[in-house]
């Protein structure tokens, strides 16, 4: 018998909401500042990773050399940066609304897991509370929360345990590489919606370009999918 779908554990930036930008720009910003401009490449290479990833990815790009204390506060700037543009308004990826509000129809469990720290994760979650009449998730789970970041699944890890869900009944939706990467190794299947940066094929991973139009069967499939017992293709 197939696996049934317990849960569904979303990630926030460029996956739910299209806050990426506004990292990409405060750290554009922080470039300026630091007398360099970042590199398209080097930008794609920090989504959905930790900030002190991101500052060392700068950092290398610019050529800088920065202090252990220069790094954190230049690390607390961009999220800081980030925190206010976040506040002038945040908007929903394509399809993601309509997903998460047919996974709480649907009944099942669900989980926000972000690299974001709370303080500012709990901006886009008043939104998205005001937008939708209430907060969709059962639980939380932000980047200063864990005991290892994405790509290490303890994060996705983390979420199952407290939803009380079955890892090989979890179904995770991502944009990044880390994220995917974290969600495969916690044993869960992974629906990528690769934006900013690719996202090679995997076991366990079905990839789309967009989550218009996906709906809970959809989610199952990649449950299936996971298991190898029939083919994710919608």
């Amino acid at each position: 018998m197939p696996r049934a779908l317990e849960a569904v554990l979303f990630d926030m930036d460029g996956t739910l909401v299209q806050t990426e930008e506004y990292w990409g720009e405060a750290m554009f910003e922080l470039a300026a500042a630091l007398g360099g401009r970042m590199s398209p490449e080097a930008r794609a290479a920090t989504v959905g990773t930790s900030m002190r990833r991101s500052m060392e990815v700068l950092h290398a790009d610019l050529g800088v050399v920065r202090t252990e204390e220069q790094l954190q506060a230049d690390a607390r700037w961009v999220e800081d940066r980030a925190g206010e543009l976040m506040g002038g308004g945040i908007a929903w990826r394509p399809g993601a609304r309509e997903l998460l509000e047919a996974v709480r129809a649907a009944g099942l469990a669900t989980a926000l897991v972000t690299t974001t720290p709370r303080r500012l994760a709990d901006i886009v979650l008043r939104s998205i509370a005001a937008d939708l009449d209430g907060d969709p998730f059962d639980l939380t789970v932000c980047g200063d929360e864990v005991p290892a970041r994405k790509p290490d699944p303890a994060p996705y890890l983390q979420a199952a345990a407290r939803l009380g869900a079955e890892v090989a009944a979890c179904v995770v939706v991502e944009d990044s590489l880390v994220g995917v990467t974290s969600g495969l190794a916690a044993g869960m299947a992974v629906l990528g919606v690769p934006a900013l940066q690719p996202v090679p094929p995997a076991p366990g991973l079905t990839l789309r370009g967009t989550l218009a139009g996906s709906g809970v069967d959809d989610l199952a499939a990649v449950l299936a999918a996971r298991t190898g017992l029939e083919a994710a293709s919608f």
